[in-house]
């Protein structure tokens, strides 16, 4: 890994309208260029939104036929992968040479999923993460993810990936990533509460890695003023997400926010070095793991509800 510039990009999706979220990630990518980054994090759900304070009218037993409406938006604002969206952000990647990590709601067949895209700094899709696990409400919108979609990303700028939101809170998961030699952890979250950023120092520390972590801030008046009713309420400026992301070093140092109730671009300069130095005493999927006592096992294995198996007659 180099030396090099990283971006968090603290922001709001717009509801429903994945068209202007692009807009927004446009914009954004580009003052993040400006600052000199060459990796740009983006929130969990940021294309395809996150639909904060929304229960889509579900009881244990009951659904509501405007709640199906509501549903029916949201599947209508998410995105395929491959698709025009992902080419609308792999020319943004290209267009300003920034590696990008950014949050999306996937739609494969029927089932949405809470996904991450990354992408190259030549515009290159690169892969995605799926949400292993949705946290409560989430499940009923989501689907989960699988362990084929666990890979870090080794490219010129490091080796990077992304663990979603309450993922985090998933040791063997962060164990996956860390034997697999992560350097840049990216932590795409709509989590704006105070523990977020301990858990982010965490994660620094044992994985002797920088985290970068991108939450939403996110108003009542990034949704619609039709079709989108939180219990929050309606008033306009209300903010729903609150923000909290953060850039911290492999030692656990701070370098940038968290920052809340505000669009912001956070910049740190990631120090490579740094790693080496963390790695010195502690490296927990290397000199400090007991795997004579412990062992994890990962399934990379992709699931598919349906395998089509073909036999040929034999006619010899």
């Amino acid at each position: 890994m180099q030396t090099i510039t990283a971006a968090v990009i603290q922001t709001a999706s717009e509801l429903f309208d994945t068209p202007a979220t692009l807009t927004r990630m446009q914009r954004l990518v580009a003052q993040a260029a400006e600052q000199k980054a060459r990796i740009a994090v983006f929130p969990e759900a940021y294309i395809g939104g996150y639909p904060k304070g929304v229960n889509f009218g579900a009881q244990v037993g009951m659904r509501s036929t405007q709640g199906r409406r509501e549903f029916q938006n949201y599947f209508n604002s998410a995105i395929t992968i491959p698709g025009p969206e992902c080419e609308q952000m792999a020319e943004i990647a290209s267009q300003h040479e920034m590696y990008l990590v950014a949050g999306v709601i996937e739609r494969d067949g029927g089932t949405l999923y809470c996904s991450v895209v990354y992408f190259d700094a030549q515009g290159q899709y690169l892969g995605k993460h799926r949400k292993t696990m949705p946290t409560a409400m989430e499940r009923l919108i989501w689907g989960f993810g699988d362990g084929s979609t666990l890979a870090v990303m080794d490219t010129a700028i490091g080796k990077f990936s992304a663990v979603i939101c309450w993922e985090n809170y998933m040791p063997q998961l962060r164990l996956s990533q860390y034997a697999q030699g992560v350097e840049i952890y990216c932590a795409p979250t709509v989590d704006e509460r105070d523990s977020w950023l301990p858990l982010m120092r965490t994660i620094a520390i044992e994985g002797r890695c920088f985290v970068l972590s991108a939450c939403q801030f996110m108003q009542r008046k990034n949704g619609p003023t039709e079709g989108y009713s939180p219990v929050q309420g309606d008033d306009p400026e209300m903010t729903l997400i609150r923000g909290g992301s953060c850039i911290v070093s492999p030692l656990g140092e701070v370098l940038a926010g968290p920052v809340f109730d505000q669009e912001a671009i956070l910049v740190a300069e990631l120090d490579a070095g740094l790693i080496a130095q963390g790695k010195f005493d502690l490296d927990v999927a290397g000199h400090y793991a007991r795997p004579d006592i412990f062992e994890l096992r990962v399934n990379k294995a992709k699931q598919q509800g349906v395998i089509e198996i073909t036999k040929t007659k034999d006619n010899s």
